[in-house]
């Protein structure tokens, strides 16, 4: 596994809206992970913020050429390394 202190990771719900970079990690367990991972969302992907909610509101991203809608929580559990 990487160091973590040399490169810049945040997650999800902190990017701002446009920004970009590629999954590091998805910090839940198992279920999250698979749930995520059927919608494309997995480390080594690249992952773009389109935009989301005020107030804890819903997160929509793009993978690949498909937009997904995750919740807020959902979005606070995976550590992006942007670019």
């Amino acid at each position: 596994m990487e160091d973590k202190s040399d490169k810049r990771y945040i997650t999800l719900r902190q990017m701002r809206s446009g920004q970009s970079g590629i999954v590091f990690e998805i910090l839940g367990g198992h279920g999250l992970a698979r749930r995520l991972s059927a919608m494309g969302i997995r480390p080594g992907k690249r992952i773009t913020k389109v935009g989301s909610m005020f107030m804890r509101g819903p997160v929509t991203i793009q993978v690949d050429r498909a937009q997904f809608a995750i919740g807020y929580g959902m979005a606070n559990r995976i550590l992006v390394e942007v670019d």
